[in-house]
């Protein structure tokens, strides 16, 4: 066994490997994880926590629907949580990657992500994953939901004719060419002003 010849050769190692898991992982009583835990328990036992955890659910709800009906498909078909999963692939394979990046532009956040039947790869993924409980957390309601939609449904317009090449090296330079012409996109550009006026409305809680 691996273990014998481990212990041939150091004789101490059962000892090395048992301190290392106690008190080396599992030692304590590491006070603060056991605050941070109490907390998060007494903040999640108040009925403001419970209204705050429904009202991400009914934003993503509000999202799914207002992406549906501009054109979008979500790999579900909506969501019972915090989160979607946006399919691309009928703009073509490996669209995430373009979407999150003219997305960041404009100051929506979003991860590119993969889809189930992948057609390209987890570099260059056909999806983008987004979930609501930052815009709940400043406030954001579903009217806000169906503008943060809108705003997608006009980046992927600004976006549509750039396709992802199968060769690398063609790849490569499409993906420059393309994040120079997102940043010299005049309505990407209005677009952010208008992510930006909508998010001095509901600061970040603490911060501003």
């Amino acid at each position: 066994m691996v273990t014998d010849r481990g212990v041939a050769k150091d004789r101490q190692l059962p000892e090395k490997i048992d301190r290392a898991i106690f008190p080396g992982l599992q030692g304590g009583p590491h006070d603060h994880t056991t605050a941070a835990i109490a907390v998060a328990l007494a903040e999640a036992s108040r009925p403001e926590f419970h209204a705050y955890a429904a009202q991400i659910v009914a934003n993503a709800r509000a999202l799914a629907a207002a992406l549906t009906r501009l054109g979008f498909t979500l790999v579900t078909g909506g969501t019972d949580n915090h989160m979607l999963l946006v399919d691309l692939t009928p703009d073509g394979a490996g669209r995430g990657v373009f979407m999150q990046e003219a997305l960041d532009a404009v100051g929506v956040t979003a991860n590119k992500n993969t889809i189930p039947g992948e057609p390209s790869s987890a570099f260059y993924p056909s999806g983008v994953r987004l979930g609501t409980p930052a815009a709940t957390t400043r406030g954001m309601r579903e009217p806000e939901m169906a503008q943060i939609a809108g705003w997608m449904a006009q980046v992927r317009e600004e976006i549509r004719e750039f396709l992802l090449p199968e060769d690398r090296v063609a790849r490569n330079q499409a993906l420059k060419e393309f994040r120079a012409a997102i940043g010299a996109n005049p309505r990407l550009a209005a677009i952010r002003e208008e992510v930006r006026a909508l998010c001095q409305r509901f600061p970040v809680p603490g911060i501003a």
